[in-house]
C-alpha cells in the first residue's frame, strides 16, 4: 500500500521455475506490495507450482500459449480487477531489480506520472550488465527513430519493467493490440498518442542464462513491428491513416490527471 493505493505487481511468466522465488522475495522485501498476480503461459516447468507455493500471490495459468502480449492483457486485466491502483510489471525471470519499485510507486502514487518505465540505458547499464552489443545496437538504433516519428525523447522503447495507473490501463484499448512481442511497444505508442508523459528511472540490470530472451529470428520480426507502429503512429497523426491501435482514439487532449512536467 502506498497513501492508501493498493500496489500490485504483475508477473508474465513462461519457464520461470529457476529465479521465480527470489524475484518474488525482492519484490515482497520493498514491503509496499500489496498483491503479486501471476500469469503463466502454459510453462513447461514447476513455474506454476511454485507459484502456488508463495503467500500474497493469485496464479492464473492460460490453457494453451497465447503470446507474451496476450499474458500482459490477462495481467492487467486481474490487476484491475482486483482493485489495483498502482500496477507494476517486473519479470520473474529477475533481469530487472524489484529494488526499484519504491521508486516508480512513489512517481505514480503522488500523483507526478501514470507511466513508469524502467530504463537499461539511462545511467549506462545495458552493456555493463550483459546485453549483446547487437541487441544494445538495435535498441538504439529503434529508439532513434521511434522518437523521430512519435515525437518523444525516451530512453527507449524496449524495457520490460513497467508501472502503471489504475486510470491509464482503464483508458488504454490494450485489447486491440498484439499477442506477441510488438504488444510492449504499441502500448507505449497508445499512452503517447493519449497525451500521457512517460517517465523514466535509471536501471541496472542482467543478463544470465535463467533470464528469458527472445532469439534472432523473433527478434527482427519485433523490431519490425516496432517500426511499423511508430510509421501507423505518424500517418495516423497526419490523418492519412486510420490504424486499428489508435482507431476511435482521435487525438486527444486530456482534462484529467496530473500536466506533464
Amino acid at each position: 500500500m502506498f497513501k492508501e493505493k493498493k500496489v500490485i505487481v504483475v508477473m508474465p511468466a513462461y519457464n520461470a521455475a529457476k529465479t521465480l522465488k527470489i524475484t518474488w522475495k525482492e519484490v515482497m522485501d520493498q514491503e509496499i506490495v500489496d498483491l503479486v498476480i501471476l500469469v503463466d503461459d502454459r510453462s513447461q516447468d514447476d513455474t506454476v507450482s511454485i507459484a502456488n507455493s508463495l503467500p500474497n500471490t493469485i496464479v492464473y495459468t492460460h490453457q494453451k500459449n497465447m503470446g507474451y502480449g496476450a499474458n500482459q492483457k490477462s495481467c492487467y486485466r486481474l490487476a484491475l480487477e482486483a482493485g489495483g491502483d498502482i500496477i507494476i510489471m517486473v519479470h520473474p525471470d529477475y533481469q530487472y531489480t524489484p529494488k526499484l519499485i519504491p521508486a516508480m510507486t512513489s512517481m505514480i502514487g503522488n500523483g507526478l506520472y501514470h507511466c513508469v518505465l524502467g530504463s537499461r540505458i539511462l545511467g549506462g547499464y545495458a552493456l555493463r550488465g550483459g546485453m549483446p552489443l547487437w541487441k544494445y545496437v538495435a535498441n538504439r538504433g529503434l529508439t532513434l527513430f521511434e522518437n523521430l516519428l512519435v515525437g518523444a525523447k525516451l530512453s527507449e522503447y524496449h524495457t520490460g519493467y513497467r508501472a502503471f495507473s489504475r486510470e491509464l490501463l482503464e483508458t488504454l484499448p490494450l485489447g486491440k493490440n498484439s499477442d506477441d512481442f510488438v504488444f510492449d511497444n504499441q502500448m507505449l505508442a497508445q499512452i503517447l498518442w493519449y497525451g500521457y508523459t512517460i517517465a523514466e528511472v535509471s536501471c541496472p540490470t542482467k543478463y544470465f542464462a535463467e533470464a528469458s530472451s527472445i532469439n534472432l529470428p523473433r527478434s527482427i520480426k519485433y523490431g519490425i513491428g516496432c517500426l511499423v507502429t511508430a510509421v501507423q503512429f505518424r500517418l495516423q497523426k497526419l490523418k492519412w491513416a486510420n490504424t486499428l491501435i489508435f482507431t476511435g482514439v482521435g487525438q486527444p487532449s486530456r482534462e484529467s490527471g496530473p500536466s506533464p512536467p
